[in-house]
């Protein structure tokens, strides 16, 4: 398990709304930030970028 911070920006491919949170990865390599789905109820159709932060 990697102990960085990433900055994620996680964008609804459905709506498009964006949303930029901070997270880590978790030991099955996902990135951990507590976002469950947008605001327009997608939960699965999301592009998610992630750059480490400085």
């Amino acid at each position: 398990m990697d102990n960085h911070r990433y900055l994620i920006t996680i964008r609804c491919l459905k709506c498009g709304e964006k949303f930029i949170l901070r997270g880590k990865r978790n030991v099955e390599g996902q990135y951990e930030t507590g976002f469950k789905r947008c605001v327009c109820g997608n939960e699965t159709n999301l592009h998610i970028d992630a750059i480490p932060e400085k």
